[in-house]
Order: structure tokens, then sequence, then C-alpha cells
């Protein structure tokens, strides 16, 4: 199917319609992914007893590979799925993997000093957590792609609509950890991995719901492709076959993360290895590639783009330690509350933000249906504004009112994110409507420089519980979380934007995909880092504070000068990489 010519009924608030279908499709599936990826981490060592070096593997080897496949899905799409289909299908793996995840088993306990474990709730993590990746891998880069479609060549609304987009998948974030986080520690882990996965299910039928507004951009490039028989099967249906065959071997790889099992040295996990043969058979593909199917303009511009997506890598391996280290430091060494005099201390409330969560996409299809009766009026703006003010006293009252817990407190983040979206999208556009807008590389430098400047504040609250052997308070925590956020506002929005301008036509979605093979070989970079502060309490015995004190001080101030000399080198190597992008803005 070809490109439908966008019309101006086709906008809505001043970007394509299709923005805000995928805006509230990535909305749920980030809702679903960072609501259970909150709690992984605490359940694995609060449920299941795993020590921090395991319960970190297991997180490293997931996030890993759940960034890693999007290059086989990307892939796929480019060459016959097309991206709606590899979008769908996606999502139901999803749907299966979070609901999954609601099977807790019974809780570990000590027999004799030995742990004893719910095995079989156990294989149901693996299995679901495998299904997860799949379907990750099938939709992430695909609703990515898609966004940059809808905006013609040099658009200048790009990069605010990936701003845009952007938020979107932060609001996702932001209620997953104030709904599922809060959940699943308040009322029971099942509860929080449950809501997780019937926010993917709202998010599918979202995606479904908007086809029309996609403008036919995410068709199959040949359908006829689809429909040829290979190893007897028609060749669509032979791709999701060996994509849920695929779900058994990452199910055995989480099992290996978990328990040790053929790790090199006891510290390089199977996942990581794969991983690297992985990066290498695309450093391959990449160097053959841009050697003899590009043009001179084009190598320049696919080698500029390769090093953004290195910069983006050292990025998020700082970033993720926000679901690692941070994660645990807040839960031992730091208070919860913003304000302790507002917590609702009797009882278990519920999170308000649960209305929030459908009144968002529900108030768009309302508002999109009545810009096509009455094009020209103002009554859509006007609803759709007072349900982002709606939205905004809901989480007022959560952030402020819940009692707050390490898993929840990672809704800081998506927090700032989706503050700060609104404001970089219009300092983006100030600067170049007066010709002073960075260019990608340097908001890159920038954004690197913020993350390592983020570790300050937690290295200075962990000094400061050292010396008192008292708790920090969980503003130290709020601090860090606002300077990451900018940093992230800098890389990787535009970042995103990048690959859908800078990449070969031919292959925009595989380099996608290698933009997430970044991001997964930081999580379990972010992973090893974060075993450098793994605390494992023997039985009967109580955690030293000033010991563990030290321990994340002492990781705080190396990734902070990792950052730091990263984001130097990146800077002297900006221009250079701007020469090499063309005119590419």
């Amino acid at each position: 199917m070809h490109a439908i010519p966008a019309s101006p009924s086709s906008d809505f608030l001043g970007h394509p319609k299709g923005v805000y279908v995928c805006f509230f499709t990535e909305m749920w599936e980030r809702f679903s992914f960072y609501g259970m990826k909150a709690l992984l981490l605490l359940y694995l060592t609060k449920y299941h007893l795993f020590g921090d070096k395991a319960g970190l593997d297991l997180l490293g080897a997931y996030g890993g590979l759940v960034y890693c496949v999007p290059v086989f899905g990307g892939l796929l799409a480019d060459r016959w799925l097309g991206m709606r289909k590899a979008v769908v299908f996606g999502g139901i793996l999803l749907v299966l993997g979070h609901l999954g995840m609601a099977f807790e088993g019974h809780a570990a306990h000590r027999v004799g000093g030995e742990v004893v474990r719910d095995d079989a709730a156990l294989g149901a993590t693996y299995l679901s957590l495998a299904l997860i990746v799949m379907g990750v891998g099938f939709l992430k880069p695909n609703i990515s792609t898609i966004v940059g479609k809808l905006y013609p060549d040099n658009d200048p609304r790009r990069d605010s609509g990936f701003s845009l987009f952007y938020a979107g998948i932060n609001l996702g974030a932001l209620f997953a950890s104030l709904v599922c986080g809060f959940l699943g520690e308040a009322y029971g882990w099942k509860y929080g991995f449950g809501a997780a996965g019937i926010g993917m299910l709202v998010g599918l039928a979202m995606f479904l719901w908007g086809q029309k507004y996609l403008q036919g951009h995410a068709e199959p490039p040949r359908p006829q492709a689809l429909r040829e028989r290979v190893a007897g099967l028609p060749r669509e249906w032979l791709i999701y076959a060996v994509a849920i065959a695929g779900v058994v071997p990452v199910a055995a790889l989480m099992w290996a993360a978990a328990n040790g099992a053929f790790a090199l040295g006891g510290e390089i996990s199977l996942a990581l290895m794969l991983m690297v043969v992985v990066l290498g058979g695309v450093l391959l593909w990449f160097a053959w590639f841009t050697g003899t199917r590009c043009t001179p303009v084009q190598r320049q511009q696919m080698i500029a783009l390769m090093a953004l997506i290195f910069m983006a890598l050292v990025f998020f391996t700082l970033y993720e330690q926000t679901y690692g280290s941070w994660v645990t430091f807040t839960d031992r060494l730091l208070s919860k509350d913003l304000v302790p005099s507002l917590v609702i201390r009797d009882g278990t409330p519920l999170p308000w933000s649960i209305a929030s969560l459908l009144l968002a996409p529900l108030g768009f299809v309302v508002a999109a249906r009545l810009s096509e009766r009455t094009p020209g009026s103002g009554a859509p703006r006007l609803l759709f504004t007072m349900i982002v003010a709606a939205m905004l006293v809901l989480l007022l009252r959560d952030c402020l009112v819940l009692p707050q817990t390490a898993g929840s407190l990672t809704y800081l983040g998506a927090l700032f994110l989706v503050l700060l979206a609104p404001l970089f999208a219009a300092l983006w556009a100030w600067l170049d409507r007066r010709g002073l807008d960075p260019s990608k590389p340097v908001k890159s430098s920038f954004g690197l420089l913020f993350g390592a400047l983020s570790f300050v504040p937690l290295a200075l609250a962990a000094q400061q519980v050292g010396a008192s052997g008292q708790m920090a308070s969980v503003w130290w925590l709020v601090l860090a979380y606002l300077v990451l956020e900018i940093g992230e506002m800098c890389l990787s929005p535009v970042g995103l934007s990048a690959v859908t301008q800078l990449a070969a036509p031919r292959v925009v979605s595989l380099m996608m995909g290698t933009w997430f093979l970044a991001t997964a070989f930081s999580e379990t970079l972010a992973a090893l880092f974060g075993k450098l502060a793994a605390i494992d309490v023997p039985e009967g015995e109580v955690m030293d504070i000033a010991q563990a004190a030290a321990r994340y001080e002492h990781l705080f101030w190396l990734l902070m000068w990792i950052g730091l000399g990263c984001a130097v080198l990146a800077l002297l190597a900006a221009p250079l990489l701007k020469r090499m992008m063309h005119g590419v803005r």
C-alpha cells in the first residue's frame, strides 16, 4: 500500500493524528514495560530471596535482550512484515507476557540456611520475560519509525514531534511506577504485574483503532511476498512461528542469568556474550553496507549516526542505574515520602492515576472525532486541555499522599521528562528560529554531561549516610532525577529523530533496531557496574550502613567520571560529526 497524502484535517494540535495514535500505543506499552521493570529487582530480592548480584544479572540479561531483539524485528518489518503487522504481533506477545508475570506462586523461605523457592512460579517468570522480550522486539523499533514517516522530509516539526512522542513514552513510565510499582508492594506483586498486562491490552486496542491515521505508512512493502510459501508455510506465518519458538531459548537464557549458569568468570553472563556476538554481526554488516551499498554522502551520514548511537550507549549505561543501584540505594538508605505530613497512614489507599490512564486515550478518541466533524472548532483543544488538567491533579495527589516505595519512586524520572518535554520542544523551536539550534551531536554531548552530573547528588547522599548513620533525604534522589532527565531530553528524542533522517532509506527500521541494540548493551553494562555496590546480608545479620553507603558512594563517583570523560570526547567530535551529516538538522 502506498502512503496516503496528509490533509489539513489529519492534524491535531499542530501534529499528525497518527503521532497521537503512536503516542498512546507507546504510552500503554511503556506503562506495562516500566511497571513490570519497577518491580522486577525488588520482586526477585524480596519475594524470591535472590541476592543483589543474581537479581541484577537477571535484570541486565532481560533488559539487554529486550532491546537487542528489535534489531531482528526491525529487519523483518523492513523486508516483509511492514510496521503495522509487526506492532500488532508484538503487542499480542506483550499482553501474554505481562499477564504471565502475575503468577507469583509461593514466597521463598529459608530452611536450615538454604533458600527454598517456588520453581514453577520462577519458570512462569522466565517464560513471561521471554514473551516480553520477543514482543518488544517486534513493536519497539517499528512504532518509532512510523512517527518519523508521518512527517515530510525536513519538516521543522519533526524534532518537536519526537519530543511529544517521547513524552508519551514517559507518561506511560510515570503512571507505571505510581500504579504498578505501588500496587505491587502495597497490595501484592501479582496486582502490580497484572495491571501492567491490562495496560498493554489497552495499548494494542488503541493501535488497532487508529490505523486510518497512519496514512498507509505502516503497510508491508510487498504484500505478495508474505503469501509466498517457505518450508510449507506462508512466509508471514513462518515468521510468527519462528518467533514463538524463539521464546523457549530466550526463557532458558533468563534462567541461566538468574542462576549464574554458563557465566564467563562468574560475571559475564551468557546473555551478554550473545549480545556481543549480535553486536559484532551488526558491525560487520554496517561495514559491508556502508562500503558497498551507500553513496559517499550516505556513508558519512551512516557513520555519524553510528557515533550518535554510541553516545546513547554510554548515556543509557548511566541511566539504567535508575532501575538497579538507584532502586536498592533508595530502598536501603533514603527516606521515601516527599512531604511526610501529607501521606495517608491509615489503610492502603489506591492510586487515583488509574483513572488518568483511561482518561487520556479516551479524551483523544473523542477529540479526534470532534475535530473531523467540525474542522476548525476549538472544542477538541478545550476538551483535551481539561483532561490534561484533571490528570495533573490526580497525579499530584498520588505523588503527595501515597506512601512511596523504592519501586514507586522511579516515577520521578518520567515525571521530569513529561514536564521537560514541552519546554525542550519550545526551546529547540525558539533556538531554530534564531539560527542557534545546536546540532544533534552537540545536544547528545550535553546529554552525556548532565547524565554524569546526576550522580553527584546521590554520591553526596551516600556520603551523608556514611557520616551520620541515618537515612538521607529523598530530595537528593529528586535532584538526581532532575539533572538526569535534562540530559535525556538533550540526547534521546533527537537521537531517535536522527535515525529516521540519517539512515539510508532501505534500512531505517534496522538502524532503529541498532539504536535499541546500544540500549541493550547499556542494560547489561549497567548491571555489571551495579554489582560493584551489591550487598548480600547473611541470614541473621544486619546490614552495615556505613559499609553499604561507602560502596554506593564509590560507584556513583566512578560513573560520574566515566560520563564526564565521554561527554568531553563527544563535544570535541561534534564539529566533525555535524559536517558528516551533510545538512541534516
